[in-house]
Formats: C-alpha cells, structure tokens, sequence
C-alpha cells in the first residue's frame, strides 16, 4: 500500500479539524460583536457563516515506475502495480471551510439615546442571534471531537499494524 494512502485517513481528520476550528472561529467573532453597532466599514457588525465544501482536487498520476527510474525488481506478482501515486499528498476527501457575511436583515431597536441611533431614534443591530450561534457553537465542537475520535483511531489502528 502507498504511503500517502495509508496516511489519508489522517489527512482526512486534520482537514476536518482545521475547519471546524475555523467554524468556531468565526462564531466566537459572532458572539464577540453581537452588539457592535459601528465597525470601521460603516454600520453594524455583519454576521459570518462558515460554508463547507469538498475539495475535488486530485493528483493521482498514472506513471509506470521504470519512468520514474527507480530500478526495482518484482519478486511476486502483487509486489508492484503498474501505477503510482504521485509523492505530493492528495487532496481528495478533504474538506475546505470558507467564510462569508451573512446578508439578512439588521435588528432595529427604539433607543434614541444611543451614539448610532438614526434620525428617528431607531439603532442598527447586527443579525447576530447569541442562541443560534450556541446551537453552532455545541455542533462545530461536536464535530471537532468527531474527527478527534476518529484521528486517535487511525492511529491505534496503524499502531496495531505496526505491531504485526
């Protein structure tokens, strides 16, 4: 089996964990300015969401091994297969974290004492609702301790392999 195959599962787990860790990055930012009501663009803070997105990229290359000169000699029939992976670690079965403003309504309030209130007395809020962001918050730690779990078992489980 090909190095980078038998570490892909861990490629894999990382993948995730760095993006979950983005995903609570910006809920933490969120809930950090939940109650901004001027940031240095103008306006109230705008709410960040975390999309997640496969990433489709490959580079698995069918090269026959005399190409890469390596002079080895074939001592069983399943030793060697005819292709090979390149050395530089695939991407496919990752995962990409992109963030991005989130484009709904502000939260209007009557307080025409407030610095940012509007000729009518009305301040902007920003679309920042803390429950939702909790809710958010509990799922991408979940999730990060999904692919913790799973990392720790790749590695018991190439541990064991070792021991053989």
């Amino acid at each position: 089996m090909p190095i980078d195959e038998f570490f892909s599962s861990l490629q894999t787990s990382a993948s995730g964990l760095a993006a979950n860790r983005r995903w609570m990055d910006t809920i933490a930012e969120n809930l950090a300015n939940a109650k901004t009501t001027r940031t240095e663009e103008g306006g109230p803070y705008r709410r960040k969401v975390t999309t997640f997105k496969e990433v489709q990229e490959t580079v698995l290359r069918n090269r026959n091994l005399r190409d890469r000169k390596i002079d080895i000699q074939k001592t069983q029939k399943g030793h060697m297969v005819p292709e090979y992976r390149d050395t530089r670690p695939s991407k496919a079965g990752q995962v990409e974290a992109r963030v991005a403003e989130e484009d709904s309504e502000f939260q209007w309030v009557y307080d025409p004492a407030h610095p940012d209130a509007n000729s009518e007395g009305y301040v902007a809020y920003p679309n920042v609702e803390v429950v939702r962001e909790m809710v958010d918050l509990i799922t991408a730690s979940r999730a990060y301790e999904a692919n913790v779990t799973a990392m720790n078992a790749s590695k018991a489980m190439s541990k064991k392999a070792l021991d053989i």
